[in-house]
This record gives C-alpha cells, structure tokens and sequence, in this order.
C-alpha cells in the first residue's frame, strides 16, 4: 500500500482503499439553482425518474467550494462572542426559517437516501460548529391531540458560516427514516419517519420551524490552533465535522488559523454512502500535513479477522497513534447512531488492556481533561 507521508511525527495517512474521489449523485428535479450564477458549471451523472442516467451539466456546491483553498466570509462579528448562542429560539416560539436547498448526496447503491438541506435563517439563528439545530416539522402530535409535532435535535453541518459563506444559512444532514413491514417486506409509510420525509421531501421556498441552537459538548475548542482533533462517525453523525473542517482548511478566519491535525474516521456501508467525500479528499489534498482521513465500508472493506469493516475496526488498526495522540492531550469526538458506542468503547479497552493500561482509568482522565465528546442518538 503506498503512503502520503504526513510531518507530525512518523504518522501516515494511507492513500488508496481508505478513501475515494467519487461524485455525488443529486436529484436533479430538488436542486435550486438561485443564487449560484457564481459557480462554475461540474459535469455529472445525473439519475433520471426512470432510473436512466444522463449526462448533465450542474453545479455542485461541495466540489466547487472544496476547490478554493480559503474562503472569505462574513460578517466578522460571528467570532466577537466569547459563548455560544444556546436556545435564541425556543419550542413554543420557535424560528420561521425558509428552505434554500435540498439535495441528494449519496450514490444509487446507497442503502437508503441521505440529503444535504440548506436552511436560510438571514443571519437570525446564529450558531457555532457542533451544535443542533432543532426542527418541528409540521402536523398534530399524535400522543397530544391538538399540539404541535415534538422537536428532532439535527447536528449541524456548517460552519457558523454557512455553505454561502455569509452567515446567514444552515446545513443539516439528514438521512430518511423509512420503515419496512419485516413480514412483508414493504415500506410502510404511516411509520416512516416524520420530520427526516419532512425535511427529504421539501422544496426551496418552504417554511420550516426551527429552534436552537442547542449543545455544548461537541463544540471545537479553540484554544489551541496547533491542537490535534480525532473524529469519528458514522454516516450523518459526519455532520459536526464537515463544520469544523470548512472553519479549519476552507475559510478564512481571521481569528483562528489551524495549525494543528484533523484526523476523520468515517462509517458507512458502501462507496456510493460516503458523505462529503469531495470535500475531504480536496482538503487531504491541500493540507497533507493537517488532514487525515480513514474510511470504513461495511459492505465492501473486510477487518484483520475477515469480518466486515467498522468504524471501531478502522480505529484498533490505528490504535497505537491514537492512544499517543489522546497522551499527548488530543481530542476525540464521537458523533452517529448510540449503537456505534458499545463496539467502539469495547475496542479501545481491549486496545488498552493489550498495552497494559486500565480502560475505566484512562477514560476518567479523558473526560476530566474535557477530551472526551460524544453526541449520539
């Protein structure tokens, strides 16, 4: 397996099975095109209502933006607060925002749908990398006749930022809940989840209720530009980070010039799952010596015992890094399903034991020293 040599240490990051330049496959018919007369046009394959393909000439934000080193943005008082904003807009009052745009971001092999939706708040939901977004989609609560739907908490996908690079937008990631009949084998769609088809299903233009933002465990720490950041997910959980990887390698902040390392673990079934995959092959591109990135795909990648490849898997095969990098005061962020949790928490205390370590002990001192993040749901 040939190497990209990385300059922190005797680290490398493996080029090749770990990760691969792909395009995104978007529903032609849910893109807004509005507002982007500035991009340059992308050639993609583009999948038609009868599951043709077709050649198209489209914009793609990701690939577009990806492609600029640095990135102005604006307005520079986003970085003024010495805290972040936590719940401005609260459920019984919540924030009328407007749908920019609603894209597809995974392949035809994919195991279900995932998009990419951009929320415009004009600036009045501002928000810091890490934290939620809360969405009331529309209806009646079923267990509360007469009332509103319940709020679904969404990790953010953006910076503060956002896509447009003007403060004024939010991303979420949202994967479709869709249930099937295990008798049948059909979907169901009066047990389909309700605010993910909610978002999946919008149009630009549509309303949308939000509050927030919401979270304080998985926002970046600051303090330390030169700081290594290991994280890990699986599938939307990758949102939190896509946020704080723009703030570090694709804009232009003023007050925070990263110098440190970003290292991306990342979960999915397959090729065509894997999310923001052009934006992070561009940023291992431009920043070799800041930037890596390990993919694992369950439905393609086989673990040292000839098993299917997890995320946890991906991880003990980089053990040895990673416990010197948490020694050495890096943090670590875990953000995806909660049964992600178990298999990861089991494999770093047999990692641990293997080197002679107490598990229990290490991650005490972890959290005490506030390197621990998890966000799961």
């Amino acid at each position: 397996m040939s190497h990209l040599a990385i300059s922190q240490g005797s680290l490398t990051a493996p080029v090749g099975s770990d990760f691969s330049i792909r395009r995104s496959v978007f529903k032609a018919q849910s893109i807004n095109f509005n507002d982007k007369s500035w991009a340059p046009l992308l050639p993609l394959d583009l999948k038609t209502k009868n599951g043709g393909l077709r050649n198209q000439r489209i914009v793609c934000m990701s690939v577009q933006q990806a492609s600029v080193p640095k990135v102005a943005v604006s307005p520079l008082q986003l970085e003024d607060a010495n805290e972040p904003p936590l719940n401005t807009y609260k459920p019984k009052e919540p924030y009328t925002a407007t749908i920019r745009s609603v894209e597809r971001i995974v392949g035809p092999k994919a195991p279900g749908e995932t998009c990419h939706i951009v929320i415009d708040h004009d600036g009045d939901v501002p928000y810091w990398e890490g934290q939620s977004y809360g969405v009331i989609p529309p209806g009646e609560n079923p267990k509360k006749p007469g009332a509103p739907q319940n709020v679904r908490l969404y990790s953010i996908a953006s910076s503060r930022y956002g896509d447009y690079f003007d403060g004024k937008t939010t991303s979420l990631c949202v994967r479709r809940a869709v249930y099937y009949d295990p008798k049948t084998g059909k979907e169901d769609p009066s047990k389909n989840g309700v605010c993910s088809n909610f978002l999946c299903n919008s149009k630009p233009g549509d309303k949308i209720k939000i509050t927030g933002p919401a979270g304080k465990i998985m926002l970046l720490p600051e303090d330390n530009p030169n700081a290594t950041h290991i994280m890990i997910a699986t599938g939307t959980g990758v949102a939190p980070y896509r946020g704080y990887l723009r703030r570090m390698f694709m804009e232009s902040v003023p007050k925070f010039k990263f110098g440190g390392l970003a290292w991306l673990f990342l979960g999915v079934a397959n090729t065509d799952s894997l999310l923001y995959d052009e934006e992070f092959t561009k940023y291992l591109k431009d920043y070799p010596d800041n930037f890596r990135y390990n993919i694992a795909l369950s439905r393609e990648h086989k673990n040292n015992r000839g098993g299917k490849m997890y995320v946890q898997d991906k991880i003990e095969e980089y053990s040895d890094e990673i416990f010197k990098l948490l020694d050495d005061g890096a943090h670590i962020y875990f953000c995806g399903l909660r049964g992600m949790m178990p298999g990861i928490q089991e494999t770093l205390k047999r990692v641990a034991d293997g080197r002679g370590e107490n598990w229990e002990e290490k991650l005490s001192q972890l959290k005490k020293n506030k390197q621990w993040h998890v966000e799961v749901y």
